[in-house]
């Protein structure tokens, strides 16, 4: 990534007042989650017009619905995502949840030249920060990292990955990073998710993680992408690094996954190709050591297109009924060392993370252990508990 000085952005589209924004926030006035919409800087409830967030992005009128379906005003967009992010939040405004609810949550891994590299390294270092610095420095030096311009299952992908091998560098990685087949994994479980202000959550056990910032994909159940959005998969690289079929460990713990602020839906102002032609930036701020990261990545140097990627995920092979949140992969592999040098990154509890890109807004999140934040407990078995209960009080 390359660095920023751009000063953190608000939690909406720069272009919010013409963007078509949908998610989730928790009513504490009844007790569970509503579909809302952002209108003239309102957030204004959809719940009458769909009992789910999947079931609103199947709706064949979902743009127009969006426009113009009527519904109460719960409260101003900005004052909600302040509250998100305040020291002591007003517990009687809604609270932003993550926008999606029974769609699954899928992940696409080693998507971007660079995350390749980066794999390759942790696997090779055994999930040791220490040794990956010396790894680093001799893949670069032998291969390089212009690895942006190769497609994946070409014949030159091939070329490169038997080269690796011969120089001792083999991975699992190198066949989805290289090969024709893209790695596709549940990141986590439907309604685990944390939205934004949340804290994310690192696995007790590890010693060496980081974020990464993704745009996200949302698709509905006929397999069309009607939207995206932004999310933290947050990575442990010392459990993955320590083995690939440690990956469930290293991904799915609790609040490991954040999504939102919203999803903004495609239309004629905001398409796929703006998804292709987004920039991500992360930055990170310490609430303890004063420590600064900031970054910048290109989604045009992804090495698979988003439409791929969606079609490895799902079609004949596999269906969604419910649809699914898509995660395109990160380039973001953070090597700045934050204490001893040649330690590279690691999280501190209290870490600010901020994923932003101008079209989507910003995802705002602290870092915290996975043990020690509220537990998850409010799954697909308590949403359809208080839908029966609004349904009884229609």
């Amino acid at each position: 990534m390359q660095p920023s000085n751009a000063p953190t952005p608000s939690g909406l589209p720069a272009d919010a007042a013409d963007a078509l924004l949908v998610g989730r926030v928790w009513r504490p006035d009844i007790g569970g989650p509503a579909l809302v919409a952002v209108r003239g800087g309102e957030l204004v409830d959809l719940s009458h017009h769909a009992a789910t967030f999947a079931e609103l992005l199947d709706r064949p009128d979902l743009v127009d619905l969006v426009r113009h379906a009527p519904g109460p005003t719960l409260a101003p967009v900005q004052a909600v995502l302040a509250n998100a992010l305040a020291a002591s939040p007003d517990p009687a405004l809604p609270r932003l949840l993550a926008p999606c609810d029974l769609q699954a949550i899928k992940a696409c891994g080693v998507t971007f030249a660079v995350s390749l590299l980066e794999r390759v390294i942790e696997a090779q270092a055994g999930g040791s920060a220490a040794r990956a610095h010396d790894l680093r420095q001799s893949l670069t030096a032998t291969l390089g990292t212009d690895l942006a311009s190769i497609r994946p299952g070409s014949a030159t992908a091939q070329r490169l990955k038997a080269e690796f091998v011969a120089r001792g560098a083999w991975s699992p990685y190198l066949e989805v990073g290289l090969g024709p087949d893209a790695e596709v994994f549940t990141k986590a479980q439907p309604m685990s998710a944390v939205g934004f202000g949340d804290a994310v959550g690192l696995h007790p056990d590890s010693q060496w993680n980081n974020p990464e910032p993704e745009v996200v994909l949302a698709v509905n159940s006929r397999a069309e992408v009607v939207g995206a959005t932004l999310g933290n998969d947050v990575n442990l690289r010392d459990i993955e690094g320590r083995s690939a079929l440690l990956l469930g460990k290293a991904k799915d713990n609790n609040g490991s996954c954040a999504i939102g602020p919203f999803v903004r839906l495609f239309d004629g102002r905001f398409t796929l190709d703006t998804v292709r032609a987004a920039t991500v930036s992360l930055r990170i701020a310490g609430a303890s050591d004063g420590f600064v990261l900031e970054g910048v990545s290109h989604m045009q140097e992804i090495s698979r297109a988003p439409l791929e990627l969606v079609g490895q995920a799902c079609g004949p092979h596999h269906q969604y009924p419910d649809g699914f949140m898509l995660f395109l992969g990160t380039m973001f592999s953070p090597i700045q060392d934050r204490g001893a040098p040649g330690a590279g990154f690691t999280h501190q509890l209290g870490d600010v993370v901020t994923i932003a890109s101008p079209a989507l807004g910003a995802l705002v999140n602290t870092v915290q252990r996975s043990d020690a934040i509220p537990p998850w407990t409010y799954g697909l078995g308590a949403l359809l508990k208080h839908l029966r209960r609004q349904h009884m009080q229609l």
